[in-house]
């Protein structure tokens, strides 16, 4: 993402990494109804939040900032007062800066907010990770509702390798691995080189931050083994196969707002919410081959994806 990020015996979250608090019930983190900020409107700022400034976050890679940018026009068109922040890095980064208040709203990744608070988690579904959310949250952040839309983490290869190597689950990787350099967002190594140890038995020959670029090493052959999102148009476009995932170490991503609850109001949240129930996998897909292909100005893109929806 970057950043970018778990169940049963083996299935494990790790920190995966686009964080703190809430008694919020399970069903409040949910994508069902209700408002799950109401506890938070009283105990975490004025209830209307009038004449205050809602600062939109983004972690710095193409689809956390799109994201960024249908939160904030969202926001907008019901004259909810917003100040934009996007690209500011990983979500070591983001968090402390929503914890105290720099940042009021950020699009996450609910598996992989989970991991990173909590590493061993088995949490596995959005509901179970949701619920595990709603215990583990600091009391001063909340979640809003979970959006259909998913981005999760693979391990993807060339199709050239897939077939020279026989190579179909994440588990397969097991013989070949210490021939092989993995390549990803440079905090990857740091979140998962013991997970894939512990879970798969993998060792990789080397790591290589390769970032933005990864499905591009993996076309040209200078990693072999690439932290590819699977929302990432790159990965039809330049054949790549995501390796199946058969002991869960990558869960359940739901696009999710994470908010700071003293600065969002029921106006923001109604707003925010309504983003979630329209977004999908296959529109957020659609959306970023537009801005990582097409190179189209992501606020563009957002515009028209809220137009379409009748959210602005």
């Amino acid at each position: 993402m970057s950043t970018s990020a778990h169940r049963g015996n083996g299935r494990r979250l790790l920190v995966l990494g686009t964080l703190s608090a809430l008694a919020l019930g399970a069903t409040a983190c949910g994508s069902s109804g209700g408002d799950p900020l109401a506890s938070g409107s009283k105990t975490g700022g004025s209830g209307d939040g009038a004449g205050s400034t809602v600062v939109v976050g983004s972690a710095n890679f193409p689809e956390n900032v799109l994201l960024g940018s249908i939160y904030s026009q969202a926001l907008k068109a019901k004259g909810v007062k917003v100040e934009e922040k996007f690209n500011i890095g990983s979500r070591e980064l983001l968090y402390g800066q929503l914890k105290d208040g720099s940042l009021t709203v950020l699009p996450e990744y609910n598996g992989a907010l989970l991991a990173y608070l909590d590493p061993k988690t088995t949490a596995a579904t959005k509901e179970e990770v949701n619920a595990a959310l709603a215990t583990t949250l600091p009391a001063s952040l909340g979640l809003l509702d979970s959006s259909p839309a998913e981005d999760k983490d693979s391990l993807s290869v060339s199709q050239e390798s897939a077939d020279k190597y026989q190579l179909k689950s994440i588990t397969d990787l097991a013989a070949k691995a210490g021939e092989f350099t993995i390549g990803g967002p440079p905090e990857f190594k740091t979140r998962r080189e013991q997970q894939l140890k512990d879970v798969y038995g993998l060792t990789f020959k080397e790591w290589k931050p390769t970032g933005e670029t990864t499905a591009n090493a993996l076309k040209d052959g200078s990693v072999q083994v690439g932290n590819v999102f699977t929302t990432d148009p790159k990965i039809t476009q330049l054949k790549l196969v995501p390796l199946s995932d058969p002991k869960n170490i990558f869960g359940a991503q739901n696009v999710t707002p994470l908010v700071n609850k003293a600065g969002v109001d029921a106006k923001a949240s109604a707003a925010l919410n309504a983003v979630s129930a329209k977004l999908d996998t296959a529109g957020l897909s659609g959306l970023m081959k537009r801005v990582a292909v097409d190179k189209e100005d992501p606020s563009a893109v957002a515009k028209d994806w809220l137009k379409a929806n009748e959210l602005s």
